[in-house]
């Protein structure tokens, strides 16, 4: 067994200098306050990225701008929509932009959800190029610049911005335009399309020049970065691209594409594992009748056609059909969490699923075994890591995915080194983590379906050679040290003067 790395009893955060004076702009907020029982309650990040930046935010007493989505957030807040956060210990400043249920249906479930996200993740068709989503997506993101401008209170000297992904690639130009002078870095959470894809789009001249309003743009790996400085060169005539040192100089100003493969708070989840100590995975077993014995495999998404669900089942559908050794010694467990509802192509996907699981089950099912247990229940952090710890195989065979962190949560779960990943080559993970799982294509469904089947029958060593190298470097490349590379990124080219004009 691969030994714990090392813990110097800190609360997670990096070694690299932190922007004193840092504002973060996020679609999403880091804590929100909804009513219970005529109560103020609220909710505190659980996991990712709003919870590995909070204690960030807690050390430089800077400034997070987000939707303010909450019932109750507009009670808590003053006449500027802000709110000091945490509540026990008020280090930093939460600024809340307040959206109309229009601008919400026009600038996240239309514009971003209906256009971005589909178009960089490959789905062209899937795009919905309606004017009214687009005319919404540039007033919302010139709601959180002006949000921005009036925090910085008209001085950009010596302030960072950080922009958070898909929903403000228009923010960065209108801030710049107000606060020449700070420092703005953008990371964008998602695949970037190449430049044949992209061009698809009506708006993308627009979308580009929005994103390069910043000195710092980040995606999770190089092949999203040539995609990026493609696009720039193929939309842009008056842009200078850079290939060899992913820089594009446009309209005066320069701006630095890098990648920051973005880790997970590994030790948080090794923890709940620990903690957790296998009983919540026995009742788990136990609540629906799954024998000790039996193997378990697991699927953990968001329920999104990008995350190849219908795929997967349709792979172990097959593995029923070539080994049926298994019928009755292996259960598929899919967690899966319901997302987008109001979009028709999200609520025919989770009618899809329903009716895979139920064809599957019908097929292959007995009156004392299941081949599918599928749920949408919630999960707390604890129950989902013991899940991940004791499942014997985890499936990620997402169509298009920029990264795919629940790979990395399953695999720092894995404190026994005993379970083998099955990882879709069409994700970002894979660029980090090939060597060392059992690669599909989600596409090939036979293929898939012995993959499966050898991630099962896997020697014992060889298994945990595997899962100890990957849970090493899960730890290593964890998600305080791609907020190190981030940052320490940032300070150099401030310190060179490569940012700006």
């Amino acid at each position: 067994m691969t030994p714990e790395p090392d813990s110097d009893g800190s609360d997670g955060v990096g070694d690299a200098p932190v922007p004193g004076d840092l504002t973060v702009v996020s679609n999403r907020q880091p804590y929100r306050h909804y009513y219970d029982d005529g109560e103020i309650i609220v909710d505190r990040p659980a996991g990712g990225l709003t919870a590995g930046l909070d204690p960030v935010m807690q050390r430089t007493d800077g400034t997070w701008i987000a939707w303010g989505d909450g019932d109750a957030d507009r009670g808590v807040t003053d006449e500027a929509g802000t709110v000091r956060m945490p509540p026990e210990e008020e280090a930093y400043t939460l600024k809340r932009v307040w959206l109309s249920d229009e601008e919400i249906e026009g600038y996240y479930y239309g514009y971003s959800n209906r256009v971005l996200w589909p178009l960089c993740h490959g789905g062209v068709w899937l795009t919905e190029y309606a004017q009214r989503y687009w005319d919404r997506y540039r007033e919302v993101n010139g709601r959180f610049a002006d949000a921005v401008v009036e925090q910085a209170d008209g001085d950009g000297a010596d302030r960072t911005i950080w922009y958070q992904d898909y929903h403000l690639a228009l923010a960065p130009r209108q801030v710049r335009e107000e606060l020449p002078e700070a420092f703005a870095m953008h990371f964008w959470h998602i695949t970037w399309p190449g430049a044949d894809t992209f061009r698809a789009c009506p708006q993308g001249v627009e979308l580009l020049e929005g994103l390069l309003g910043n000195d710092l743009l980040g995606f999770h790996v190089e092949r999203y970065c040539r995609n990026f400085l493609n696009c720039v060169e193929d939309a842009l005539d008056e842009a200078i691209v850079d290939h060899d040192d992913g820089r594009i100089q446009y309209d005066g100003h320069r701006t630095h594409v890098a990648a920051f493969p973005m880790g997970v708070d590994a030790e948080a989840t090794a923890d709940a594992a620990r903690r957790a100590g296998g009983e919540r995975f026995a009742e788990f077993r136990e609540d629906r009748g799954i024998d000790a014995e039996t193997k378990i495999a697991l699927g953990v998404d968001r329920l999104d056609y990008t995350k190849g669900i219908v795929e997967r089942l349709k792979a172990l559908e097959r593995l029923f059909e070539l080994h049926p050794e298994w019928r009755g010694e292996l259960v598929y467990v899919q967690k899966a969490d319901e997302s987008r509802s109001l979009i028709p192509e999200y609520r025919n996907l989770q009618q899809n699923v329903a009716r895979s699981v139920e064809r599957v089950n019908e097929r292959f099912g007995t009156d004392d075994w299941l081949p599918v247990v599928y749920t949408t229940a919630w999960f707390t952090q604890e129950e989902l890591a013991d899940l991940y710890r004791h499942s014997d195989v985890m499936l990620v065979s997402a169509l298009r995915d920029g990264m795919n962190l629940v790979a990395k949560e399953y695999v720092a779960a894995q404190l026994d080194d005993d379970g083998v990943l099955v990882l879709s080559d069409q994700v970002g993970a894979h660029d980090q983590l090939g060597e060392h799982v059992v690669s599909i294509n989600p596409y090939d469904t036979d293929a898939f379906a012995e993959h499966i089947h050898e991630a099962l029958t896997m020697d014992d060593e060889a298994c945990r050679e595997r899962m100890a190298t990957l849970r090493e470097l899960i730890h290593e490349q964890d998600l305080y040290a791609w907020m190190d590379e981030v940052f320490a990124t940032a300070r150099e080219l401030q310190g060179a003067g490569d940012a700006g004009e």
